[in-house]
């Protein structure tokens, strides 16, 4: 469990950078996996760790961990360390998972009444009356009603959204949607970097929905959680169940839509939901880290559907709406900033607002372990960068030439499907380099060098990564490629 941990850490550090491995993961242990139930058990060190990474990482974890264990559908549970060695008082990391637990628990409840299936697809949307024995009639049962299972965020809101320049028309579609449900920007596709705010404005659009209009089916899900979903409904043999789920929401929010890719019976699946979405006038949004023009692997005419309505970009704000979030931000977490911090805070490289919102927490979290008031010589000292992290910002094309004239090969050989050892190992050195000094995500280089898939990209770099541990004459040539490029 250790290793798998490890490799984990590795692949979190490339995915979402060293800022978050050192604020929130480094204190955490993978303590079990028990097999028979396909429970993951992480060990974490208190509530607030555990919290945050619950309503941040649980994707991102489960992802990592199904492909590191080779498993589908990894349940996932958040304990620390008081209560994690009883299993009945741990807190599982997913609302849907911890309503189920919490119900199961429950002794009071008639053990022939089962309010949920073992699939999502089942209790979704459904309503289950659960007959529940009470202490003054025990003969009469008290008939109540299971909500909606919601997968919304409600910290995701509008008001908690910061507005700029980088995001401004994104966010005014998704205002309008809210307010015309399936009338205006439908679809709406929204694209841009990890970690920049999409999946806020994909909850904060269901979230005003939901305010505005009570009774509509709100259904916000991930493309990963959608492909499981459906796999299991093909071996359940329960196909029309899922697809009646997803015809039945007034508004489907669906995230990460690039994952669909090369995903055949998936995307099958999924055009014909769109379809009948469309047909019914009801709201669907997207969110992907590429324009849909760019994801590869997808079906042309599902590409099309996608490029049918609006499509809005986000990318890094500006120094001035960095300011505005962190403020917003720390205000949030009840943290006090002076401008001169928030300025240095704000001119620190960051790929991601994420990233800016882990420098924030890991100064406060400083300030807190040493009751030191938050200064900015703390904020210097705390968030100290590496002279070789603040060149992390190379233009791809340039790390391409560089890699390409160290073996003596042309850019459009590395662009290109060859499967040459030599030159299979120089593109796998370039797609290295090009993840460590530059702010682009993985689907991005993939694209860019050849179009090739994310995860070819992440295993590129998993195999640079275990050749320097053992290859001391690897990590000199490693080095001098470096050193090409920081000249």
């Amino acid at each position: 469990m250790h290793q798998i941990w490890n490799e984990f850490l590795k692949i979190i550090e490339k995915e979402a950078g060293n800022q978050v491995v050192e604020t929130w993961f480094k204190a955490v242990s993978l303590d079990r996996w028990e097999k028979e139930t396909n429970a993951v058990f992480l060990l974490m060190p208190n509530q607030f760790v555990s919290k945050w990474i619950e309503e941040h990482y649980s994707t991102l974890i489960k992802t990592h961990l199904s492909r590191l264990l080779c498993t589908n559908n990894l349940k996932l549970f958040l304990g620390c360390k008081k209560n994690f060695k009883d299993d009945k008082k741990l807190i599982p990391a997913s609302p849907l998972q911890r309503q189920i637990l919490l119900e199961t628990q429950d002794n009071s409840f008639n053990k022939e009444d089962k309010p949920y299936t073992n699939n999502d697809y089942n209790h979704t949307y459904k309503t289950t009356a659960i007959q529940v024995k009470t202490n003054n009639n025990p003969n009469h049962p008290v008939i109540r009603k299971k909500r909606p299972y919601n997968k919304l965020n409600e910290n995701y809101t509008f008001e908690s959204f910061v507005v700029g320049p980088h995001n401004s028309l994104a966010h005014a579609a998704g205002v309008a949607i809210s307010q015309s449900l399936g009338k205006v920007y439908n679809p709406l596709f929204i694209y841009g970097e990890t970690g920049l705010g999409k999946t806020h404005l994909l909850h904060a659009i269901g979230n005003q929905v939901k305010k505005l209009r009570p009774d509509s089916f709100v259904l916000y899900e991930t493309s990963d959680n959608f492909i499981c979903e459906f796999i299991n409904s093909i071996k359940s043999d329960q196909t029309r169940l899922f697809r009646d789920k997803y015809q039945k929401a007034d508004l489907l929010l669906l995230d990460d839509i690039q994952f669909f890719s090369k995903k055949e019976q998936t995307q099958e699946a999924f055009f014909h939901i769109f379809d009948s979405l469309q047909q019914q006038n009801k709201q669907v949004v997207f969110s992907s880290d590429t324009s849909p023009k760019d994801i590869t692997g997808l079906q042309d005419r599902l590409k099309s559907r996608l490029q049918s309505g609006l499509i809005a970009d986000v990318h890094m704000p500006t120094f001035e709406t960095k300011m505005a979030i962190l403020n917003k931000k720390a205000a949030l977490h009840s943290i006090i900033l002076n401008e001169e911090v928030t300025k240095f805070i704000a001119s620190k490289p960051a790929s991601s607002i994420r990233e800016l919102e882990g420098y924030l927490i890991r100064l406060s979290a400083m300030s807190s372990l040493t009751t030191q008031t938050i200064s900015l010589e703390l904020a210097k000292q705390i968030l100290k960068e590496k002279p070789i992290e603040e060149k992390q910002n190379i233009p791809l094309d340039t790390i391409a030439k560089t890699v390409a004239k160290y073996y003596a090969l042309n850019v459009s050989d590395l662009k290109s499907h060859s499967r040459n050892k030599k030159l299979a190992f120089a593109r796998q050195i370039a797609f290295y380099n090009m993840k460590k000094f530059s702010l682009y995500s993985l689907q991005v280089i993939g694209e860019y060098l050849g179009k090739k898939d994310h995860t070819t990209v992440l295993h590129a770099i998993t195999k640079i990564e275990r050749l320097k541990e053992n290859d001391v004459s690897f990590v000199k040539k490693l080095k001098t490629i470096e050193e090409m490029l920081l000249k």
